[in-house]
């Protein structure tokens, strides 16, 4: 059963409209125990499909694949100008894992993937990848020389992610330390960003964003924490949801537009708005992991690490898992 087959099946679903399981099966000119055999497939793929006997198939919304045509050609001239290469693949283990083995000499270059297998989040975590559900973006960028205050740069990413939403309408959300993106208490985006290089000389790093778009409770199986998607962010304030398409053209542009500019003028850029956006400034925040401690969040440093104010004094925290201390 090749990954075509089954993608051919989406298309056929992609409306969002039931269709019957006899006429499904007789477009494919195959039996409806082989259509079910493909049903489940998509299931393991993490497609949210509702069977009904006698009824037929539906997906849980309707599916908008991206085109990497569609998506460069609608880039604006200045990210065009980058010389930027774009692709879509249907399914990767990880789209960071895939651009830290492809050639440096081809970047910057950007690979959405429709979903994967293996998805990674920051501390070695896995990410839901449901397929078609959500943004998996990766962003591969060499610099010609190592950026002074590197460790900035995933708070960046977060400013640029946050300007993305603010264009597709949510101009609302916030940024948890470092570089998590929530809306109504609840996370909505993660960014993991993969550096190579020697310190002295060129650097390359890949920027990996995950983002929820439409992704349904039975999709998110293994999350432990609070979150959202873009569309339910948008439906709480009566606004509608962008086509997919729209979302992956704003945060690439977004993304692309940030490494230039941190590559030329470093995090000052981004400063201010990452201050603007903090959601644990002034907050009793506990910090989990090597070295943890308690305390009142007081915003950043110049190297992007978290003050936390305790009996003992301020402390800055470089990693770790951050969580607001009921008062």
């Amino acid at each position: 059963m090749s990954d075509a087959t089954l993608l051919d099946l989406l298309d056929a679903l992609a409306d969002g409209e039931r269709h019957s399981g006899e006429a499904l099966a007789t477009r494919f000119g195959i039996s409806r125990a082989a259509l079910a055999k493909r049903v489940d497939k998509l299931r393991d793929w993490g497609v949210a499909l509702d069977a009904q006997p006698g009824a037929g198939y539906r997906l849980g919304h309707p599916l908008q694949r991206l085109d990497a045509a569609g998506i460069a050609a609608a880039l604006p001239p200045a990210v065009r100008a980058l010389g930027l290469a774009v692709a879509v693949a249907a399914r990767v283990d990880s789209s960071n894992s895939r651009l830290l083995a492809a050639d440096p000499a081809l970047d910057p270059q950007a690979l959405f993937a429709e979903s994967q297998t293996a998805g990674r989040g920051r501390r070695g975590r896995d990410w839901v990848s449901p397929f078609g559900s959500n943004l998996y973006l990766s962003l591969a960028w060499s610099f010609p020389a190592w950026p002074a205050r590197l460790t900035t740069l995933p708070l960046a990413v977060a400013v640029a992610l946050a300007r993305a939403l603010a264009a597709l309408g949510l101009p609302e959300a916030g940024i948890k330390w470092p570089n998590d993106l929530h809306a109504d208490g609840r996370k909505l985006a993660g960014v993991l960003i993969e550096p190579r290089g020697e310190a002295g000389g060129p650097c390359r790093v890949v920027v990996g964003v995950g983002l929820n778009l439409h992704m349904q409770e039975p999709q998110a199986v293994g999350l432990s924490q609070p979150w959202t998607s873009l569309a339910a962010a948008l439906a709480a304030r009566g606004r509608a949801p962008p086509a997919r398409q729209a979302v992956a053209v704003a945060v690439l542009t977004e993304l692309a537009l940030a490494l230039r500019n941190f590559q030329d003028h470093g995090f000052s850029p981004f400063a201010a708005e990452w201050r603007g956006r903090d959601l644990l400034r002034d907050l009793p925040v506990r910090v989990e992991g090597a070295g943890g401690c308690e305390g009142i969040a007081r915003g950043i440093d110049s190297d992007g690490g978290l003050i936390v104010e305790g009996d003992g004094g301020r402390r800055v925290v470089h990693a770790g898992d951050v969580s607001v201390r009921a008062q």
